[in-house]
């Protein structure tokens, strides 16, 4: 076990993200809650990281900050060298777009829109074309195994088909750091443990730096890393060490 502190003499450059000394507190009347308190980690490409801790750990805070949803109180989020935490909103949204991908426990997939049509939105948002986006898509989506889904509306999909279309809409625009919150917590085992290692495959093939909170320790033992909320910070375990 031990704390993830990054090493200030490794090149900002070889890291995807570098979380820094991050701090966050919230106020319950009089009572004060600090959330993240020095909380530090390094991703690299291609490597699955596993956040486990309890519910109210600050998981999903860390997310929050790490996705530039939300602001730290201190500390640096650093994505491909440049620190973001400080960024104006116009700024934060296009770091976003162009760098990031997102999973929920929920696929919060369009209802109106296709399989197709939910894959391609964030490519033309991007200022693809609509050729190339659903080029993308279909690319996508066929090496999760929807090849004969493409035009199913997510009503008409199964659990595991949604979620597998929730994960090529986060990687349409190729991002560099995927985050990603109980992306299985909402299937049932078998179905999670398939989805599971189509994303981690994918996580890999496509050199994404991924990190997963998740509270299935089973799966976060098979990813590379895991990093252990407790007390604010993030301490390292040993994968092998959950199994």
């Amino acid at each position: 076990m031990q704390d993830v502190t990054p090493d200030r003499g490794e090149p900002f450059e070889t890291a995807v993200l570098q979380l820094v000394d991050l701090r966050r507190t919230f106020h319950q009347g009089s009572r004060r809650i600090d959330v993240l308190n020095g909380a530090s980690a390094v991703l690299r490409a291609g490597e699955a990281v596993a956040l486990v801790g309890p519910s109210g750990a600050g998981k999903s805070t860390l997310l929050h900050i790490a996705g530039l949803l939300e602001t730290p109180d201190s500390g640096q989020v650093i994505i491909g060298g440049r620190d973001c935490a400080r960024m104006r909103d116009d700024e934060r949204t296009r770091v976003r777009r162009a760098q990031m991908g997102f999973i929920y426990q929920f696929h919060q997939l369009l209802p109106e829109f296709s399989a197709l049509e939910n894959v391609a939105m964030p490519q033309l948002i991007q200022g693809r074309t609509k050729r190339q986006a659903h080029a993308r898509a279909t690319e996508l989506l066929t090496s999760l195994g929807l090849a004969e889904r493409l035009d199913h509306r997510p009503a008409e999909l199964s659990g595991g088909e949604q979620q597998r279309t929730a994960i090529a809409r986060a990687l349409a625009n190729t991002p560099r750091l995927l985050l990603a919150d109980e992306p299985t917590g909402n299937l049932d085992p078998r179905t999670a443990d398939v989805v599971f290692a189509e994303l981690i495959e994918l996580i890999r093939a496509k050199r994404v730096a991924a990190l997963i909170a998740t509270h299935n320790l089973e799966l976060a033992a098979r990813m590379d890393r895991v990093l252990r909320m407790d007390g604010g910070q993030l301490i390292e375990l040993e994968p092998q060490s959950l199994a």
